[in-house]
């Protein structure tokens, strides 16, 4: 399903950053919750035929998301989110990693910092996000692994969430 929701995907290699701005039909409060709760963040995080499963998630400062994505052959891929910064409904910031299903660091691949900010505009909420990689290998890497198509396929199952409601 296609729509004309705004999407930008933008690389920055010279500071290693992608930047992704992404319009949702939907209020800032709801927005945020599928953002910012497990349950909802389950249904759309990993871009399908993957599923999203949370093992646990305290979101506040100092706080931690401990879940996988969960592959069509049962596979599972772990990742760990730790909140840096939360200003409710309007921003909030991670680190981001691949990890154990304990939660410790997988050190073969690069963390990530998050900055997530909601702006509503009416009937939409607009959501940019910054990702910023240590270096520019890191960023190489993780766009080589698919993160832009992926990225993609999420947010339109989050779409989906919204049309449904």
């Amino acid at each position: 399903m296609k729509t004309n929701l705004l999407m930008n995907f933008t690389v920055d290699k010279e500071n290693s950053t992608v930047n992704v701005k992404r319009e949702f039909r939907a209020s800032i409060a709801n927005v945020w919750a599928a953002w910012t709760e497990a349950d909802i963040l389950d249904k759309w995080w990993a871009p399908a035929p993957w599923k999203s499963k949370t093992k646990s998630m305290e979101f506040k400062e100092g706080g931690r998301r401990l879940y996988a994505m969960v592959g069509p052959e049962g596979e599972e891929h772990w990742a760990i989110a730790d909140y840096t910064s939360i200003s409710p409904k309007t921003n909030f910031k991670y680190r981001d990693a691949f990890s154990d299903s304990e939660g410790n660091l997988n050190k073969d691949f690069p963390r990530s910092d998050w900055n997530v900010t909601f702006t509503d505009k009416g009937s939409s909420t607009f959501v940019d996000v910054t990702i910023k990689h240590d270096k520019l290998s890191d960023l190489e890497m993780i766009i080589e692994m698919g993160f832009k198509e992926g990225f993609t396929i999420a947010m339109e199952g989050l779409d989906a969430i919204f049309e449904s409601e």
